[in-house]
């Protein structure tokens, strides 16, 4: 098959001929359609990330059509276009992951590829309305987002959202999924355009991070926010914790602007502040990630398709951070 292989730190990735799978026992594998990119693909590739080996086939995010079963695994899967959970053996605990929880793209490889192994109980029917490359950016971003929201955050309809950093994958799912909840949604972020994108998806309003009142700019337009839910943590972290309502949730699922400087205690313990961390989700969050996409009819915003060839273009363009929504790559 052939596959975009990273060979090592700060390495293109290189398009070329890789070993077809071959299924165990419980595993199956999946004739891929279209994959996504992660941020996560552009840290490995920068070599900041834990467990790095090499040559690895990056790439978390996958949908296609069974192609192949290994023993054990009912036979009813074959041939079925599936969506494909990226992360295996969470562990006994849904509260945390366990210590070998393990995520397509490292250590394993993953979905830049033609084919891919995976655990059948990893699969997931692609929802009808989903089209392959809408399929694909659904998993990670989408999963991280529906567990922040209601498995950890328990999203209400009658909440004030704030989501910051709107453009990124997991921040507009998070916005799709609040919207359609009822919930009453602002956003943050460093492009004009971008908050124009999101308020036509139903945001009521928002501000740009980069202007010195933003905060001010939120809490006078909202009056402060039930659940904020955050993805960048650093500087405005400290801000965020002044957004919040009295008795609200701010639930943080990456750090990619750096740890808080610095952060208050005091405000966090006399508003009541609940502070969550929050990274994907276990297989139950899944399996309902997926139903709710489906039965709310909601559509994955896909920025750009890239043919699997280009996977070096396409993660460029991720690293330049201009994309609304999901890169993907297809299998032309």
């Amino acid at each position: 098959m052939k596959a975009a292989i990273l060979h090592g730190v700060d390495q293109p990735l290189a398009y070329e001929d890789a070993p077809d799978p071959q299924p165990g026992p419980g595993e199956v594998i999946v004739r891929l359609a279209a994959a996504a990119l992660n941020h996560r693909d552009v840290w490995i590739q920068k070599g900041r990330y834990a467990g790095l080996k090499f040559p690895i086939i990056l790439g978390s995010d996958g949908a296609g059509v069974v192609s192949a079963l290994g023993d054990g695994v009912d036979g009813a899967w074959l041939g079925r276009e599936v969506i494909v959970n990226p992360g295996t053996d969470w562990g006994d605990n849904p509260r945390a992951q366990s210590r070998g929880y393990r995520i397509l793209g490292l250590p394993d490889n993953g979905t830049f590829a033609e084919a891919v192994k995976v655990p059948a109980q990893s699969l997931c029917i692609r929802p009808a309305h989903l089209s392959w490359p809408e399929a694909a950016a659904l998993p990670l971003a989408g999963l991280t987002a529906y567990r922040a929201l209601f498995t950890r955050a328990h999203l209400h309809s009658a909440d004030r959202v704030l989501v910051t950093g709107v453009g990124g994958g997991v921040a507009i799912f998070a916005l799709q999924f609040a919207v359609a909840c009822g919930a009453q949604v602002f956003v943050t972020s460093g492009s004009p355009a971008k908050l124009e994108r999101a308020r036509a998806m139903g945001a009521v309003g928002g501000a740009l991070y980069r202007d010195e009142n933003w905060a001010q700019t939120l809490k006078a337009e909202s009056g402060g926010f039930d659940l904020i839910v955050d993805g960048a943590g650093g500087a405005g972290f400290e801000q965020l914790v002044d957004l919040a309502a009295p008795g609200g949730r701010i639930v943080n699922y990456g750090a990619t602007l750096g740890l808080p400087p610095g952060l208050d205690l005091r405000r966090v313990f006399w508003k009541q502040l609940d502070i969550l961390g929050s990274t994907l989700g276990t297989a139950d969050d899944f399996v309902a990630l997926v139903q709710f996409v489906q039965t709310r009819h909601i559509t994955p915003i896909v920025d750009q398709v890239f043919p699997l060839a280009e996977a070096e273009a396409a993660m460029r363009h991720m690293d330049a951070g201009r994309q609304f929504g999901k890169i993907v790559l297809g299998s032309g």
